[in-house]
């Protein structure tokens, strides 16, 4: 069952860092009331060994998507070969500052 054509005009109407976050926390409650196994794609397993190191398949989730580490059951859940979370660095940092609102046009 695929529910991003339902959701996907819903998101688009948020700001993109609430849009990030709501998705993040519905993955995260749907995977915790297990709820999410419907939602899932079947993943072929192609496994790859890559520098001494092995993979069930060569498909990766890339860093930045889930920085705080909040979501990494749910988001394994998807059937990834890896995933990177999380962010390295000395302190926390703040992200990308917001877009201007856009003024409603005059009537």
């Amino acid at each position: 069952m695929n529910l991003y054509p339902l959701l996907r005009p819903l998101l688009f109407r948020l700001d993109p860092e609430t849009a990030h976050n709501l998705t993040l926390s519905g993955l995260r409650h749907l995977h915790a009331l297990g709820l999410l196994q419907p939602f899932l794609p079947h993943v072929s397993q192609a496994p790859r060994r890559v520098m001494g190191l092995d993979f069930p398949n060569p498909v990766g989730l890339a860093a930045g998507l889930d920085k705080n580490g909040e979501a990494i059951d749910a988001l394994g859940a998807f059937g990834f070969g890896f995933l990177e979370v999380g962010a390295v660095t000395p302190r926390p940092q703040p992200g990308n500052p917001k877009p201007p609102t856009k003024c409603p046009s005059p009537a």
